[in-house]
């Protein structure tokens, strides 16, 4: 009886001074693990921050051009047959997407230019295209896409979503180096400072959110005629 009892003692203390490794063994894991994921989480400050602000201001923008927020896919097709709305490039500079619809594939051609001319600095630097995730959308797109991304911007009101009115592309940022990211945060930097895009990076959907305000066309234009005209100096 007395050897069954001390038999009995003796199991209970193994069985607690497992348990105790264990979990000692599991703390130290997670210490560990949390030490390497820690040490290699790089605080990077986001130079296109997204904002309250920001998004009034892309609205201001839309009403400042009386461009209408396209509603449904009847609405959509109408802009397209009336070239207000333009096919995204698809180029060695500039892909789609595959998963993005092709009744979605469409912008404002002053967006177009600006596309083309981003992916094109893009590749001359790194010799690779630039991603467009997303362009246009209706209302009705953007109430589904609400109900299950709670980042999404509204379909209405002063903060609605700028992709309403076709003006504003989603650029991939997923895949890109630090060097790229870099330049394409300086890119787009430098054109929201002359009032041209209003860009901001979205760290949750992995991309660059950029609406381009329809100014960026007589700029373009511009920027060619000084170019053209240094040439010319030059060659004389």
């Amino acid at each position: 009886m007395r050897a069954t009892f001390r038999a009995g003692i003796t199991v209970i203390l193994l069985v607690m001074l497992s348990t105790a490794s264990f979990a000692a063994t599991i703390k130290t894991r997670y210490r560990h693990s949390s030490y390497h994921h820690l040490r290699h989480i790089r605080w990077v400050p986001v130079m296109l921050k997204g904002s309250h602000e920001s998004l009034v201001k892309q609205n201001a923008e839309i009403d400042r051009l009386q461009l209408v927020r396209i509603q449904n896919d009847h609405d959509l097709e109408e802009l397209i047959a009336r070239d207000q709305l333009v096919g995204l490039p698809q180029s060695n500079f500039v892909r789609v997407d595959p998963r993005l619809e092709e009744s979605r594939r469409y912008c404002r051609p002053w967006t177009r230019l600006f596309l083309e001319d981003f992916g094109q600095a893009y590749y001359k630097e790194f010799h690779q295209p630039i991603q467009v995730n997303s362009a246009v959308r209706t209302v009705e797109q953007q109430e589904r896409l609400a109900r299950y991304n709670h980042n999404a911007a509204p379909a209405e009101g002063e903060t609605a979503s700028s992709h309403l009115a076709g003006l504003t592309v989603d650029i991939a940022k997923r895949g890109m180096t630090r060097r790229q990211r870099a330049f394409a945060e300086k890119y787009l930097v430098n054109l929201r400072n002359l009032g041209l895009v209003e860009a901001v990076e979205e760290r949750r959907q992995a991309c660059f959110h950029v609406m381009v305000s329809d100014r960026y066309t007589s700029w373009r234009d511009s920027e060619k005629l000084a170019v053209a005209a240094g040439a010319t100096r030059n060659s004389n």
